[in-house]
Protein backbone atom coordinates (compact mmCIF):
# COMPACT_ATOMS: atom_id res chain seq x y z
CA UNK A 1 0.00 0.00 0.00
CA UNK A 2 0.91 3.63 -0.39
CA UNK A 3 0.70 5.28 3.06
CA UNK A 4 1.19 8.88 4.16
CA UNK A 5 2.12 9.63 7.80
CA UNK A 6 1.57 13.12 9.20
CA UNK A 7 3.65 14.13 12.20
CA UNK A 8 6.43 11.95 10.82
CA UNK A 9 9.14 13.63 12.93
CA UNK A 10 7.43 12.90 16.25
CA UNK A 11 7.95 9.97 18.60
CA UNK A 12 5.15 7.93 17.03
CA UNK A 13 5.67 9.20 13.50
CA UNK A 14 9.27 8.00 13.36
CA UNK A 15 8.26 4.54 14.56
CA UNK A 16 5.38 4.37 12.06
CA UNK A 17 7.73 5.18 9.19
CA UNK A 18 10.15 2.52 10.40
CA UNK A 19 7.65 -0.30 10.74
CA UNK A 20 5.52 0.50 7.69
CA UNK A 21 8.49 0.85 5.32
CA UNK A 22 9.13 -2.90 5.60
CA UNK A 23 6.03 -3.81 3.58
CA UNK A 24 4.62 -0.58 2.16
CA UNK A 25 5.47 2.53 0.16
CA UNK A 26 5.56 5.19 2.87
CA UNK A 27 5.81 8.96 2.78
CA UNK A 28 6.00 11.30 5.76
CA UNK A 29 5.30 14.97 6.36
CA UNK A 30 5.59 17.33 9.31
CA UNK A 31 6.32 20.93 10.22
CA UNK A 32 7.70 23.05 8.67
CA UNK A 33 6.99 21.34 5.35
CA UNK A 34 3.26 21.05 6.05
CA UNK A 35 1.04 22.95 8.47
CA UNK A 36 -2.19 20.95 8.75
CA UNK A 37 -4.07 24.19 9.49
CA UNK A 38 -3.54 25.09 5.80
CA UNK A 39 -6.41 23.25 4.12
CA UNK A 40 -5.19 23.98 0.58
CA UNK A 41 -1.69 22.69 1.32
CA UNK A 42 -3.07 19.52 2.91
CA UNK A 43 -5.38 18.87 -0.05
CA UNK A 44 -2.55 19.48 -2.50
CA UNK A 45 -0.16 17.06 -0.77
CA UNK A 46 -2.71 14.27 -0.39
CA UNK A 47 -3.96 14.83 -3.93
CA UNK A 48 -0.44 14.60 -5.36
CA UNK A 49 0.61 11.54 -3.37
CA UNK A 50 -2.73 9.70 -3.72
CA UNK A 51 -2.18 7.45 -0.68
CA UNK A 52 -4.48 4.55 0.02
CA UNK A 53 -4.17 5.25 3.75
CA UNK A 54 -3.23 8.35 5.75
CA UNK A 55 -2.11 7.92 9.35
CA UNK A 56 -2.69 11.24 11.06
CA UNK A 57 -0.25 11.47 13.97
CA UNK A 58 0.39 15.24 13.76
CA UNK A 59 -1.00 17.10 16.76
CA UNK A 60 -0.35 19.72 19.39
CA UNK A 61 0.29 17.40 22.35
CA UNK A 62 1.74 19.92 24.82
CA UNK A 63 -1.20 19.87 27.23
CA UNK A 64 -0.05 22.96 29.11
CA UNK A 65 0.19 24.97 25.92
CA UNK A 66 -3.21 23.67 24.83
CA UNK A 67 -4.72 24.95 28.08
CA UNK A 68 -3.00 28.32 27.76
CA UNK A 69 -3.83 28.65 24.04
CA UNK A 70 -7.12 26.77 23.52
CA UNK A 71 -7.73 28.46 20.16
CA UNK A 72 -4.40 27.11 18.88
CA UNK A 73 -5.27 23.64 20.20
CA UNK A 74 -8.59 23.84 18.37
CA UNK A 75 -6.99 25.02 15.13
CA UNK A 76 -4.37 22.24 15.10
CA UNK A 77 -6.13 19.27 16.66
CA UNK A 78 -9.68 19.90 15.47
CA UNK A 79 -9.60 22.10 12.36
CA UNK A 80 -6.32 20.62 11.14
CA UNK A 81 -7.68 17.10 11.54
CA UNK A 82 -10.79 18.14 9.63
CA UNK A 83 -8.56 19.37 6.81
CA UNK A 84 -6.79 16.00 6.68
CA UNK A 85 -10.12 14.15 6.71
CA UNK A 86 -11.51 16.30 3.88
CA UNK A 87 -8.38 15.71 1.81
CA UNK A 88 -8.72 11.97 2.38
CA UNK A 89 -12.35 12.07 1.27
CA UNK A 90 -11.39 13.88 -1.93
CA UNK A 91 -8.53 11.47 -2.64
CA UNK A 92 -10.45 8.32 -1.71
CA UNK A 93 -8.04 7.46 1.10
CA UNK A 94 -8.82 5.79 4.41
CA UNK A 95 -7.70 7.65 7.54
CA UNK A 96 -6.28 6.43 10.85
CA UNK A 97 -6.46 9.18 13.48
CA UNK A 98 -4.39 9.06 16.67
CA UNK A 99 -6.41 10.24 19.68
CA UNK A 100 -5.96 10.11 23.44
CA UNK A 101 -7.15 8.77 26.79
CA UNK A 102 -7.70 12.39 27.76
CA UNK A 103 -11.02 12.46 25.91
CA UNK A 104 -12.36 10.84 29.12
CA UNK A 105 -12.91 12.53 32.49
CA UNK A 106 -11.36 9.69 34.53
CA UNK A 107 -14.30 9.31 36.90
CA UNK A 108 -15.53 5.90 35.75
CA UNK A 109 -13.25 4.04 38.14
CA UNK A 110 -12.60 1.13 35.75
CA UNK A 111 -11.05 0.82 32.29
CA UNK A 112 -12.79 2.71 29.51
CA UNK A 113 -14.31 0.80 26.61
CA UNK A 114 -14.28 2.05 23.03
CA UNK A 115 -18.05 2.60 23.35
CA UNK A 116 -17.89 4.75 26.50
CA UNK A 117 -18.99 8.37 26.19
CA UNK A 118 -16.08 10.85 26.21
CA UNK A 119 -16.14 13.85 28.54
CA UNK A 120 -12.76 15.66 28.46
CA UNK A 121 -11.62 17.83 31.39
CA UNK A 122 -8.96 19.90 29.61
CA UNK A 123 -8.44 21.82 26.37
CA UNK A 124 -6.19 19.14 24.90
CA UNK A 125 -8.82 16.44 25.39
CA UNK A 126 -11.56 18.66 24.01
CA UNK A 127 -9.57 19.49 20.88
CA UNK A 128 -8.71 15.83 20.25
CA UNK A 129 -12.35 14.82 20.71
CA UNK A 130 -13.36 17.47 18.18
CA UNK A 131 -10.82 15.89 15.83
CA UNK A 132 -12.43 12.48 16.37
CA UNK A 133 -15.84 13.92 15.50
CA UNK A 134 -14.53 15.52 12.30
CA UNK A 135 -12.99 12.24 11.17
CA UNK A 136 -16.04 10.12 11.89
CA UNK A 137 -18.49 12.60 10.34
CA UNK A 138 -16.50 13.09 7.14
CA UNK A 139 -15.32 9.54 6.45
CA UNK A 140 -16.79 6.07 6.46
CA UNK A 141 -13.37 4.46 6.06
CA UNK A 142 -11.60 5.54 9.22
CA UNK A 143 -9.98 4.21 12.38
CA UNK A 144 -9.83 6.28 15.56
CA UNK A 145 -7.00 4.97 17.74
CA UNK A 146 -6.86 6.24 21.33
CA UNK A 147 -3.66 5.75 23.26
CA UNK A 148 -2.13 6.96 26.53
CA UNK A 149 1.11 8.12 28.12
CA UNK A 150 3.15 7.73 24.94
CA UNK A 151 6.94 7.68 25.05
CA UNK A 152 9.60 6.92 22.46
CA UNK A 153 13.04 8.02 21.36
CA UNK A 154 14.42 11.34 22.51
CA UNK A 155 14.19 13.29 25.75
CA UNK A 156 10.73 14.85 25.43
CA UNK A 157 8.81 12.17 27.31
CA UNK A 158 7.99 11.29 30.91
CA UNK A 159 10.68 8.64 31.60
CA UNK A 160 13.48 10.85 30.28
CA UNK A 161 12.15 13.89 32.14
CA UNK A 162 12.10 11.85 35.36
CA UNK A 163 15.75 10.86 34.88
CA UNK A 164 16.72 14.46 34.19
CA UNK A 165 14.82 15.66 37.26
CA UNK A 166 16.50 13.00 39.40
CA UNK A 167 19.84 14.60 38.63
CA UNK A 168 18.59 17.88 40.07
CA UNK A 169 17.26 16.58 43.40
CA UNK A 170 14.16 15.12 45.02
CA UNK A 171 11.16 14.31 42.85
CA UNK A 172 7.47 14.57 43.75
CA UNK A 173 5.19 12.39 41.61
CA UNK A 174 1.47 11.75 41.98
CA UNK A 175 0.09 8.37 43.05
CA UNK A 176 -3.52 8.95 41.98
CA UNK A 177 -3.22 9.67 38.25
CA UNK A 178 -3.50 6.21 36.69
CA UNK A 179 -3.30 5.05 33.08
CA UNK A 180 -0.91 2.92 31.00
CA UNK A 181 2.54 3.87 29.64
CA UNK A 182 2.73 3.05 25.94
CA UNK A 183 5.90 2.62 23.92
CA UNK A 184 5.61 4.31 20.52
CA UNK A 185 7.25 1.31 18.85
CA UNK A 186 4.55 -1.06 20.12
CA UNK A 187 1.76 1.34 19.17
CA UNK A 188 3.21 1.75 15.67
CA UNK A 189 3.30 -2.03 15.17
CA UNK A 190 -0.33 -2.33 16.30
CA UNK A 191 -1.43 0.46 13.98
CA UNK A 192 0.50 -1.03 11.07
CA UNK A 193 -1.44 -4.24 11.57
CA UNK A 194 -4.75 -2.40 11.91
CA UNK A 195 -4.54 -0.34 8.72
CA UNK A 196 -4.11 -3.49 6.65
CA UNK A 197 -7.71 -4.43 7.53
CA UNK A 198 -10.97 -2.69 6.62
CA UNK A 199 -12.22 -3.07 10.20
CA UNK A 200 -13.08 0.59 10.68
CA UNK A 201 -14.09 2.06 14.03
CA UNK A 202 -12.71 3.14 17.41
CA UNK A 203 -9.77 1.33 19.03
CA UNK A 204 -7.96 1.55 22.35
CA UNK A 205 -4.28 0.70 21.91
CA UNK A 206 -1.95 0.94 24.90
CA UNK A 207 0.52 -1.45 26.41
CA UNK A 208 -1.37 -3.69 28.82
CA UNK A 209 -1.76 -3.20 32.54
CA UNK A 210 -1.97 0.02 34.51
CA UNK A 211 0.04 2.10 36.96
CA UNK A 212 0.25 5.48 38.61
CA UNK A 213 2.64 8.21 37.53
CA UNK A 214 4.57 7.42 40.72
CA UNK A 215 4.90 3.72 39.85
CA UNK A 216 5.97 4.59 36.31
CA UNK A 217 8.63 6.96 37.62
CA UNK A 218 9.93 4.38 40.11
CA UNK A 219 10.21 1.75 37.38
CA UNK A 220 12.06 4.15 35.06
CA UNK A 221 14.53 4.99 37.82
CA UNK A 222 15.03 1.28 38.61
CA UNK A 223 15.71 0.42 34.98
CA UNK A 224 18.18 3.31 34.77
CA UNK A 225 20.02 2.09 37.87
CA UNK A 226 18.87 5.09 39.88
CA UNK A 227 16.81 3.38 42.59
CA UNK A 228 18.63 5.55 45.12
CA UNK A 229 17.11 8.75 43.69
CA UNK A 230 14.80 10.39 46.26
CA UNK A 231 11.20 10.39 45.05
CA UNK A 232 8.28 11.55 47.15
CA UNK A 233 4.73 10.30 46.53
CA UNK A 234 2.12 13.04 46.35
CA UNK A 235 -1.49 13.45 45.21
CA UNK A 236 -3.14 15.49 42.49
CA UNK A 237 -4.98 17.50 45.16
CA UNK A 238 -1.63 18.45 46.70
CA UNK A 239 0.25 18.87 43.42
CA UNK A 240 -2.64 20.57 41.55
CA UNK A 241 -1.55 19.66 38.01
CA UNK A 242 -2.07 22.20 35.25
CA UNK A 243 -3.97 21.49 33.14
CA UNK A 244 -6.39 19.25 35.07
CA UNK A 245 -5.96 15.54 34.34
CA UNK A 246 -8.36 12.59 34.35
CA UNK A 247 -7.47 10.61 37.50
CA UNK A 248 -8.16 7.13 36.10
CA UNK A 249 -8.06 6.85 32.31
CA UNK A 250 -6.98 3.27 31.63
CA UNK A 251 -8.16 2.14 28.18
CA UNK A 252 -9.46 -1.38 27.61
CA UNK A 253 -8.62 -2.90 24.23
CA UNK A 254 -11.70 -4.88 23.22
CA UNK A 255 -12.03 -4.01 19.52
CA UNK A 256 -8.39 -4.68 18.69
CA UNK A 257 -8.28 -7.88 20.73
CA UNK A 258 -11.12 -9.27 18.60
CA UNK A 259 -8.80 -8.84 15.60
CA UNK A 260 -5.88 -10.43 17.44
CA UNK A 261 -4.10 -7.09 17.98
CA UNK A 262 -2.88 -6.86 21.57
CA UNK A 263 0.06 -5.02 23.11
CA UNK A 264 2.43 -6.50 25.69
CA UNK A 265 2.65 -5.44 29.37
CA UNK A 266 3.93 -1.92 29.95
CA UNK A 267 6.82 -3.01 32.20
CA UNK A 268 8.16 -5.35 29.52
CA UNK A 269 8.01 -2.63 26.87
CA UNK A 270 9.69 -0.07 29.15
CA UNK A 271 12.39 -2.59 29.98
CA UNK A 272 13.17 -3.09 26.29
CA UNK A 273 13.31 0.66 25.74
CA UNK A 274 15.84 1.08 28.56
CA UNK A 275 17.86 -1.91 27.35
CA UNK A 276 18.15 -0.16 23.98
CA UNK A 277 19.30 3.02 25.75
CA UNK A 278 22.03 1.12 27.59
CA UNK A 279 23.25 -0.39 24.32
CA UNK A 280 23.48 3.07 22.83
Amino acid sequence: MRILVTGSKGQLGRELIRVLAVDHEVGGTDLPELDIRDAAAVARLVGEMRPEVVIHAAALTDTRRCEEEPDLAHQVNAVGTGNVALACREAGAALAYVSTNEVFDGRKGEPYLESDEPNPVNAYGRSKLEGEKHVRSLLDRCWVVRTAWLYGEGDNNFPMKILAAAERGELSVVTDEIATPTWARDLAAAMASLVERPAYGVYHFTNSGECSRYEWAREALRLAGREDAPIRPTTMAEYQPFPPKPPYSVLRNEAGARLGIELRPWREALGERFAALREG
